[in-house]
């Protein structure tokens, strides 16, 4: 569950932003959420693997 919060949060955020009528920022703000979650997973680890 622990691992949901972040998402929950972003999605949170932008309903709330939209309730209020800032769907460009909400916009901005699940636009720029998605970039972080791209770059996160594609960018090259660094380092030995923290997993194991």
């Amino acid at each position: 569950m622990r691992v949901l919060l972040p998402w929950l949060a972003v999605l949170a955020l932008v309903f709330a932003l939209n309730a209020l009528r800032l769907r460009p920022l909400a916009a901005l703000v699940s636009l720029a959420w998605l970039a972080w979650c791209v770059w996160t997973w594609v960018r090259p680890r660094r380092g030995p693997d923290r997993t194991g």
